[in-house]
Formats: C-alpha cells, sequence, structure tokens
C-alpha cells in the first residue's frame, strides 16, 4: 500500500538529492573557476563542460570534500524533516527547510575548513554551490510535488481510510480532504453509533456501527483509521484504538475540541502522563526568554544612542512649540496584565488625564499639535519606548500595549484578548509591518499577536524589525 510506496520513493528521493548534491558543486565549481567572466576561453558544450570539470578539476581536488558534503546534506536534509510525505508539507515549509539546511551546511563547511586549516579550498565555491543547491533542490521539489498531484487527482496513489465517529471535528477532516483532491485521499465510509443507516457527509457514506469496525478492519487493507470521535463517545475511545492497533492500520484522533487547542500544541512529559498545553507559548521557555531580553538590552542602548540627536531635536521643537512636558507617560497594562508607564514625545495639548484615559485620536484631532502630527505620522513620539526595552517594561518587538480602559472593553467583545498578555508588549510587532496600525480593526490586529505568540522565533524578531524599517515608520492611521 501507500506505506511500502513511501519507502522507496523516499530511497529514490535520497539518490536524487546525492545526484543534485553532485550537479550543484559541478554548476559551482564551473561558475568560480570556468566561467567567461573570469576565466575567458573557447567553451566546450553543456555536456563537455560537465565532463572535463569533473574529470580534470573537480575529482582529483575536492573529491573529499564532495563526499562528505553529499553524506551530510542528505542528514541535514532528513534532520529538517525534508523527507516527510509531500501530501501536507507546504510549499513555503519546504523552501525554508531547505534553505534552513543549507546554511547549517555552509556554516559546518566553512568551520571544518578553519578547524582543520584547509586553505587550499575555495570559500566562494561554496557559497556558490549552496546558493545553486537550493535553487535546484527547490526546483526538483516543486516538479515532483506537481507530478504526485496530478497523479493523485487521476485517482492513483491513494490513500484509503475509514472515518470513525461523527462528530464537527470529522466534518472538517472531511472538508479538508474534498478541497484538496491532490493529497490523494479516499474515504471508504463512516462508522458512527449516533447517525442513521442511511446518512451520509458530503458523499461519505455511513457504512455501519462501532461493533462492525472489527470484522471490516480484518476483511480489508486500509492505510489509516481517523477517529473523530463526538466528545460525549470518548469513553469508547479505548477499545477503538484497541481494535484499529490489533489490524496493523495506522490510527490517528482528531480530537472533538481541537478549536480550542492550537495546530502546534505542547505536550509535557509528567512522568509518563502526557499533558497537553492548550497554547504553545515559546516565549515562556526560560532559554527563549532570556535571549530575547538580552537583544532587547542591546538593542535599546544602541538605539537611545543612534537616535539620541533626534531625540533631543524632537525634544526642543516639542518644548518651543506647545506649553507642557516634552515627555508624556501613558499608563498601559503589559506582561501579566501587569500596568505600567509607556513613554512618548507628547504630541497633543495638555489635556485632562481622566479624559484622555478613555479618548480615542481621531482624523483632524484638534487636540493633537502640528509638530505632533508629524512624530505620530513617522513614529518618531514613540523612541523614548527604548527606555522602556531597557527597563524591562516593553521589548523591542511585540504585541502593542494597550490602555486599561481599552484592555477592559477589548477582553469582553474579542475572544483570546488577553492571550497577548502572555509575553511583554513592542514598540513595533507583527501586526504593525502588517498594516494594522492606529484606527485599524481590532480583531485582526489580535489575530496577528497571537500568530507571533505562538509562532516567536528569533528569525522573526529580526523580519519584523526589518520590516519596520523599510515600511513601519510611516503610519498613515496615526492621526
Amino acid at each position: 500500500m501507500i506505506k511500502e510506496n513511501q519507502k522507496y520513493f523516499n530511497g529514490l528521493h535520497l539518490v536524487l538529492d546525492a545526484i543534485i548534491t553532485v550537479v550543484s558543486f559541478v554548476i559551482a565549481y564551473y561558475i568560480r573557476f570556468e566561467f567567461p567572466l573570469f576565466a575567458p576561453k573557447q567553451l566546450p558544450g553543456t555536456l563537455g563542460i560537465f565532463y572535463y570539470t569533473l574529470r580534470d578539476y573537480l575529482l582529483p581536488v575536492y573529491k573529499s570534500p564532495l563526499l562528505y558534503i553529499t553524506i551530510g546534506y542528505i542528514i541535514l536534509y532528513y534532520i529538517f524533516h525534508l523527507y516527510a510525505p509531500k501530501r501536507f508539507l507546504s510549499r513555503k515549509f519546504e523552501l525554508l527547510n531547505i534553505i534552513k539546511a543549507n546554511v547549517v551546511g555552509l556554516v559546518i563547511t566553512f568551520v571544518s575548513l578553519y578547524l582543520f586549516k584547509l586553505d587550499n579550498y575555495s570559500r566562494w565555491l561554496f557559497i556558490i554551490f549552496c546558493g545553486v543547491n537550493i535553487f535546484l533542490s527547490t526546483l526538483v521539489r516543486n516538479i515532483i510535488r506537481k507530478s504526485l498531484a496530478i497523479l493523485r487527482e487521476s485517482g492513483r496513489n491513494l490513500k484509503h481510510i475509514i472515518i470513525i465517529g461523527f462528530s464537527a471535528a470529522a466534518a472538517s477532516y472531511i472538508d479538508r480532504l474534498k478541497l484538496n483532491p491532490q493529497w490523494g485521499y479516499r474515504i471508504h465510509g463512516i462508522f458512527d453509533d449516533t447517525m442513521p443507516m442511511d446518512f451520509e457527509y458530503r458523499g461519505v457514506p455511513k457504512i455501519g456501527t462501532i461493533k462492525d469496525l472489527e470484522p471490516y478492519l480484518t476483511e480489508n487493507v486500509l492505510d489509516e483509521s481517523i477517529i473523530t470521535l463526538n466528545i460525549k463517545e470518548y469513553s469508547k475511545l479505548e477499545s477503538i484504538v484497541s481494535i484499529c492497533e490489533k489490524s496493523g492500520t495506522h490510527t490517528k484522533f482528531v480530537p472533538d475540541y481541537y478549536k480550542f487547542i492550537t495546530t502546534q500544541p505542547y505536550i509535557e512529559d509528567l512522568n509518563g502522563l502526557p499533558v497537553i498545553n492548550i497554547r504553545n507559548v515559546p516565549l515562556s521557555n526560560t532559554i527563549n526568554k532570556i535571549i530575547k531580553r538580552i537583544i532587547d538590552i542591546i538593542g535599546s542602548i544602541v538605539a537611545i544612542i543612534l537616535f539620541s540627536p533626534i531625540m533631543l531635536v524632537v525634544a526642543l521643537l516639542v518644548k518651543l512649540t506647545s506649553p507642557g512636558p516634552v515627555i508624556f507617560s501613558q499608563v498601559r497594562v503589559g506582561l501579566h496584565n501587569k500596568e505600567f508607564k509607556m513613554f512618548k514625545f507628547r504630541s497633543m495639548c495638555v489635556q485632562n488625564a481622566a479624559k484622555e484615559s478613555k479618548a480615542w485620536t481621531t482624523s483632524d484631532d484638534p487636540r493633537v499639535t502640528k509638530v505632533g502630527k508629524f512624530i505620530r505620522r513617522t513614529s518618531i513620539d514613540e523612541l523614548p519606548q527604548f527606555f522602556n526595552v531597557l527597563k524591562g517594561d516593553m521589548s523591542l518587538v511585540g504585541p502593542r500595549p494597550e490602555r486599561p480602559f481599552f484592555v477592559e472593553k477589548f477582553k469582553e467583545e474579542i475572544p483570546k484578548y488577553l492571550i497577548k498578555h502572555q509575553v511583554r508588549p513592542g514598540i513595533t510587532g507583527w501586526a504593525q509591518v502588517n498594516g494594522f496600525r492606529g484606527d485599524t480593526s481590532i480583531k485582526l490586529r489580535i489575530e496577528h499577536d497571537i500568530y507571533y505568540i505562538e509562532n516567536w522565533t528569533l528569525g522573526l524578531d529580526i523580519k519584523i524589525l526589518f520590516l519596520t524599517v523599510f515600511k513601519g515608520f510611516v503610519n498613515e492611521n496615526a492621526y
């Protein structure tokens, strides 16, 4: 069945990756040493280039490193899950992991060359190889992906499955398979005790009750059994799992409470007892918190030094053009719902604190000064928040903090709103670089904040900071 096909396919894929690695190396060698830009000469045909490069240049000098690189890259591709079945593997995931594997391979290669003092090997060759290998690996894998999709849509290379129990989870599972025929699933039917015998959902019929499951699995060879019981029937779960495993069928469980947990839940091992964390928050990890805090401290110090001339000029302009303090502090809600004072350059006329805490800035707001309008639109008014970061109330990157009045309001109106307070608030964030600043959708802003919280990586922080520099300063929704 499919399991056996996958073994052969993975073996073929491994051989193909080895060939791609060698071809990438030959192309990189030609670009580095034989390309007309560097060494003009009469060039033979394409096959000749490959043959002579391999025979006269590549093998004598680079034979050993090419062998290690080929084996090493196959191991790296395995570590980065590039031999997993392609049915649910997204193009983005595959591309990112190809890049990661190649970058890690390049770093390992450079470290090895340095430690073993191998100065006779061209560093540029390995850099070019990395780029070529990423391109060819991605190209070939996309060709394979497209070929498999065509094959599955034509009714071949299918996975044969059954659904056990009908629930909201079962309906969602069937919906997704029906919308993606390229995944190649054939659902034979549903086993359920709650629906009538003539029941069917999206063309998938009920073919029996739970008591009919064991004889059916004995008589039919399937790839997978998908358990999608209604939460009220979980008392049957243990016996169903036992029946499925006794038949040798691969068993999957789609919980009927799937809406309450994330797609990547964190499971703890409590002395043999699996404990599912409803929401995975990478920044709850001590190491991650320490790394982020170190970067915040270094980054805020550098930013304060770098922007000090601008801050000095803005401070003078604010002081000279409007009566009142230069710095405006406002109570905001931060990590673990604790309140703190967030600093800004004052951009409005001095006003009653009680009214200000509940007021939302609008277009052509008369409270905003002329200097204030400019510094708000260019985000210069946010620069004092680097001191908040240094102090520990905020981070360089994170969900934007809100005033207590609006926190109380939004937590009743928007599901999951308070999840954003599981991490430190930031000067910039994923929502902001995606255009959700100022007077924009609170719901969509929170969705982006939750995505950031659940998918935090150091790379994502760097990406957000990079995007902030190029498109995050000027805010069309800042009034």
